[in-house]
């Protein structure tokens, strides 16, 4: 009976914080459902209420322009299980629960277990969805706030992605890990009412919950499909900018990447970490702050390590010399590292700059 109590109790605090994903491996067993109940639709409105941008009446008539909104299948099975708030529902009368005593123990092992054995896992928010018209496309750009846990970010890392972006990772994923997969919902396409605050609402929900169920499996979690999904259209959206001289706008997006990153961990290797270093530390110096700039270049150069010489080395190196030169500070083992890399002809005299690598670098 100890089990089964516990059993529920782990829905049942489940179902006490809808806005968290459940943990362990119940995450992976018993995903929720992508598809809202209305009442949860309603609730997820009224939390986004004035940063979900809906269409009139009149624009629902243009549903059918959305190339994101062809029908397609129905989203797979997600479990026999039952959802922390069907659990809820399920749960017997309080007389046949055993003794209250038992219960709080149970609950706070639970509680504690959560903490302790359990990874933590991130938090996906949606914050905001709002309709694009790019004549002749029309779509919903969702942007997501990715928090970790612990306290709350101050500026949490946030991306920005389409229905169809969604829909690439699940088929991609699909194709790789039918096991893990299989367990996991996808909200299915709608031929028309693509714009409409509940199907908005809905898949808001059901984005948040996917890729929380992602991050609950190890094997998906660590996948490069994943990663890129993050991390790699803020990269190419960055290193444009950093090309065009819009350093600014460039700033906040590298600052933004290497956010994410430090969420993600970086299974994929340090060199999309080293080269967002490299595009943070390009856009302070450009932008008069020398001090910033060498700080990205010491956490890459901690990156590298005494490693094999990696491509950026030199130019970090190089970099590290002159903004210490510039701020008056001790530069000697950066300079002798360098020194020793071209005496050995691991590396031109002068090294290429960190601008001019960023630039030629091809993100794929």
């Amino acid at each position: 009976m100890a089990s089964r109590l516990l059993h529920r109790l782990r829905h049942a605090l489940a179902g006490d914080n809808p806005g968290e994903a459940a943990t362990g491996p119940e995450a992976e067993q018993f995903p929720e459902s992508s598809e809202l109940e209305d009442d949860d639709a309603e609730g997820l409105s009224s939390r986004l209420s004035g940063t979900l941008s809906f269409t009139s009446a009149e624009d629902e008539e243009d549903d059918d322009e959305e190339d994101d909104g062809e029908v397609g299948p129905d989203p797979l099975p997600s479990g026999d299980g039952a959802s922390g708030e069907d659990a809820d529902r399920s749960l017997p009368p309080d007389g046949q629960r055993g003794s209250q005593p038992l219960a709080r123990q149970l609950q706070d092992f639970w509680k504690k277990s959560r903490n302790t054995l359990v990874p933590q896992r991130l938090l996906f928010e949606v914050t905001s969805a709002n309709v694009v018209k790019d004549p002749p496309s029309k779509y919903v750009l969702y942007t997501l706030a990715v928090m970790g846990p612990g306290p709350p970010d101050r500026q949490p890392a946030q991306i920005s992605r389409r229905y169809s972006d969604f829909e690439r990772l699940h088929r991609n994923l699909q194709r790789q890990f039918r096991g893990p997969m299989a367990a996991i919902s996808f909200p299915r396409k709608r031929l028309r009412r693509n714009f409409t605050a509940e199907t908005i609402a809905r898949r808001s929900r059901a984005f948040e919950q996917f890729l929380s169920h992602l991050q609950a499996v190890p094997e998906l979690r660590l996948a490069p499909d994943l990663q890129d999904f993050f991390v790699l259209p803020e990269l190419r959206r960055a290193q444009s900018l950093t090309c065009t001289g819009l350093y600014h706008e460039a700033l906040a997006l590298w600052a933004n990447a290497w956010q994410l990153q430090t969420r993600l961990g970086t299974p994929l290797g340090p060199d999309r970490p080293l080269l967002t270093l490299a595009g943070l530390a390009v856009c302070h110096q450009e932008l008069e702050d020398p001090g910033e700039a060498r700080t990205c270049c010491e956490r890459a150069l901690q990156l590298l390590g005494d490693k094999n010489p990696h491509p950026l080395l030199a130019p970090f190196l190089e970099a590290h010399v002159r903004l210490s030169w510039r701020l008056g500070l001790d530069k000697r083992q950066s300079e002798a590292r360098l020194q020793a890399l071209q005496e050995a002809g691991l590396t031109p005299t002068p090294p290429p700059s960190l601008k001019e690598l960023l630039i030629k670098e091809v993100l794929d």
